[in-house]
């Protein structure tokens, strides 16, 4: 077992003292959005084992089967099949999606035949892997997930009273549902620019004035998430078709699991993070970044339903997130009364966070120690035999194999 020295990334979305609170180090004043926990190529983890820091990638590298176990290389090739992150917004991350495992090859293979540098800034695809996920929140955190039924949307829309949005309601009480949310996503995406910012402009101002009659007044409030993205992204298409998707509230401990094709935003909160060890992801809006309409409408599963929501479930001495992939399996250990030792299963690669108070992580082979701090994170090969003790939680990443 290693402690892991881990890389934040800056990008503008994020708080600037949510993580460094967590973390117990002065905020920098600048955002801090995310910490990867992992062996991502694009920010790798360290650790050290004698010789000074190294990344987890070479490490993996150089003994797959030892550091993974057998089955996991099996199942996923050399590399570790995961990346946990601590996730802290504090303003709206951009409207997107995440391709299947089809798609994924398929854009990849495309983009390769036709030459575009992996790192251009219009490339969709950087690798062949999907990219499913999950986000457990650590303090309330808000997001959008999923397509709203079409009758919910025509009326949300309806309710602005804006003349530019009729077409969409009528075609949202009209067509058959799947059909409506492919036809209103496109009609948004592909409009002139000046004119769908005029109608966003107008969006903007009745979502304000909605939001300030109804004062916030929480689940029956229907407008105030869209009226924050309407001043962070003035504009942008992407306030309209964020209004086609669920508004989702999670209370600490609860977990949103995010599947292929469906759109999606995180907007406010501290949560940990998990997904399949990818890069791929299609925009919708709400960023200024690429936006490949085409490729996005391959891509989005135009099909309304409930957000995929996750409570913890007791498994041994563990709260399980049961999520529907064979890449991660995320749990958590909660403090026990006297504080005393609890096995970690293995047979997998762990990467283990300590989130509140301290534990010790101990081999039982060799008797080895590891104390965990609040912030602090490690990880285990398959391998290795682990107890837990303290009077923390540790969130428990592996494969599900």
């Amino acid at each position: 077992m290693d402690l892991l020295q881990n890389t934040v990334r800056p990008y503008a979305w994020g708080s600037p003292t949510a993580i460094p609170t967590l973390l117990g180090v002065a905020p920098t004043g600048e955002p801090q959005a995310e910490m990867w926990m992992g062996a991502h190529p694009g920010a790798p983890s360290h650790l050290d084992r004698g010789a000074g820091p190294v990344p987890l990638t070479d490490v993996i590298a150089a003994d797959p089967e030892g550091e993974l176990g057998a089955a996991t290389v099996r199942a996923y090739g050399p590399r570790l099949p995961f990346l946990l992150k601590l996730l802290a917004a504090a303003s709206p991350l951009s409207l997107q999606v995440h391709p299947d495992l089809a798609q994924a090859a398929e854009g990849f293979a495309a983009e390769e035949a036709r030459g575009v540098p992996v790192d251009a800034p219009h490339r969709n695809y950087k690798d062949r892997n999907h990219k499913p996920e999950l986000l457990c929140a650590l303090t309330p955190f808000e997001g959008l997930c999923g397509f709203r039924p079409a009758a919910e949307s025509a009326a949300l829309l309806a309710g602005l009273d804006v003349d530019g949005l009729a077409p969409y309601v009528d075609i949202l009480r009209a067509s058959p549902e799947d059909r409506a949310l492919r036809e209103v996503l496109t009609a948004v995406l592909t409009a002139d620019r000046d004119v769908v910012a005029a109608t966003v402009a107008r969006v903007a101002a009745a979502l304000e004035r909605l939001a300030a009659e109804e004062g916030g007044s929480g689940a029956r409030d229907p407008y105030t998430p869209y009226a924050s993205l309407a001043r962070h992204y003035p504009g942008d298409p992407g306030v309209i078709a964020a209004m086609l998707l669920h508004h989702v509230r999670l209370q600490p401990g609860e977990a949103l699991y995010l599947g292929a094709g469906v759109p999606h935003a995180y907007l406010d909160g501290l949560g940990v993070e998990i997904m399949a060890n990818s890069d791929n992801v299609l925009r919708c809006g709400l960023t200024p970044k690429h936006v490949d309409v085409p490729e996005l409408l391959r891509v989005v599963r135009f099909e309304s339903g409930p957000p995929h929501l996750l409570r913890p479930e007791a498994d041994g001495g563990e709260e399980v997130y049961a999520a529907p992939v064979g890449e991660f399996r995320l749990s958590r250990l909660l403090p026990v009364a006297d504080g005393g030792p609890q096995a970690l299963p293995g047979g997998a690669p762990r990467v283990l966070l300590c989130t509140d108070g301290r534990v010790v992580l101990r081999d039982t082979d060799s008797g080895a120690e590891l104390a965990l701090e609040r912030g602090q994170s490690a990880y285990a090969g398959a391998s290795e035999r682990l107890q837990v003790s303290g009077e923390g939680t540790i969130f428990r990443a592996t494969v599900a194999v």
